[in-house]
């Protein structure tokens, strides 16, 4: 956990909502100098600090609209925090609760140095990470689309696939099959679906793949010179990560991409964690996604694996071994080096 301790002479905080934003703004000494809700909107928001530009900055609460503003106050040149949402728990803690409060609460944690940080993800390949979210997105829809077609195969006790209907061309005449005309009409539109998402997708890809080699063309192949990470997985962690000098220590890294565990202690006894959810949700999938994958047609990986499970369990060596890609990923990005199996495997 991250705090930002700087000192300016003007602190806002702002309870930041798609239509309107309750601003408060405090002195040093704590005094309330402007508490007024006003429009969400670039012209509102300055005329309203702007007695007070001298020096001042500003936080909001993390959520899903606070893109346009951050992007104002860099242009403006104004101290923009952003609060990460799950630390801040004073913000919901109290008996009321309103953009008032709310607003007033920020700018008190942001004055008192005890405001926790998330990171400003910058402009630059800010969209395109949205954009790979969307794809990924896509393909959820399509499995979803896909799973209904083998439940419904299965719901009438028809023969197993022959071929993987993740393949375009395998789905040919697979409405056919069912003798219904009524589920041969919603196999019909599953499938139809399906193409659709097909070509959404591999223009999705492309256009991606184009974005990452101008953003960041070295750490794209970097990640791609390890087994089992792939296209996708390489696009994931390139843009879910960023800039990787955001992360002081490797194991800061790991921790965002929920790759350990989280101890919970008081009083010489431990308690089970209640923030092993806090993280990035995409890194945690890419990495368990990379540590299954690693293994495909590796010996050396799956010898390495199986001591692991027979040590600790399936599951928990999956774990580790996922631990283990993400702290190499970590330094072969901060060292710009392409993996190294030798290496990796001398550290087991």
């Amino acid at each position: 956990m991250r705090f930002y301790t700087q000192q300016h002479k003007y602190y806002c905080g702002i309870d930041l909502h798609a239509r309107s934003m309750y601003i408060c703004i405090l002195d040093q000494a704590g005094k309330n100098v402007f508490h007024k809700n006003v429009r969400s909107n670039p012209e509102s928001f300055l005329a309203a600090i702007q007695p007070y530009r001298e020096d001042v900055v500003v936080a909001v609460e993390c959520m899903f609209v606070w893109y346009w503003l951050a992007d104002l106050c860099h242009r403006e040149s104004i101290p923009f925090v952003l609060g990460h949402a799950l630390y801040m728990k004073a913000i919901h803690g109290g008996k009321t609760k309103n953009d008032k409060i709310d607003s007033k609460k920020i700018a008190v944690l942001l004055r008192g140095g005890t405001l926790p940080t998330a990171y400003v993800y910058p402009e630059g390949m800010r969209s395109t990470r949205d954009l790979l979210r969307r794809r990924n997105h896509l393909v959820h829809k399509r499995t979803e689309l896909l799973a209904h077609v083998y439940n419904t195969k299965s719901q009438y006790n028809l023969p197993d696939f022959e071929k993987k209907l993740s393949i375009a061309s395998h789905r040919k005449g697979l409405a056919d099959r069912f003798p219904d005309p009524a589920v041969q009409k919603s196999m019909e539109v599953n499938l139809q679906l399906s193409e659709l998402y097909d070509r959404l997708i591999n223009d999705l890809e492309l256009y991606i793949v184009r974005q990452a080699k101008g953003h960041n063309a070295r750490s794209f192949h970097l990640l791609r010179s390890i087994p089992g990470i792939g296209k996708i997985l390489s696009l994931i962690i390139l843009y879910e990560a960023h800039d990787i000098s955001r992360f002081d220590r490797v194991q800061d890294f790991v921790s965002y991409c929920r790759l350990v565990k989280c101890p919970r202690e008081s009083g010489g006894k431990k308690f089970a964690s209640k923030n092993s959810k806090i993280g990035n949700v995409h890194l945690k999938w890419a990495f368990s996604e990379a540590a299954c994958l690693f293994l495909r047609d590796n010996e050396q990986a799956q010898s390495y694996h199986d001591r692991l499970v027979s040590k600790h369990g399936k599951g928990k060596a999956l774990s580790i071994l996922a631990h283990k890609i993400g702290r190499a990923v970590y330094f072969m990005l901060r060292r710009k080096e392409p993996s190294n199996m030798d290496t990796f495997f001398a550290r087991a």
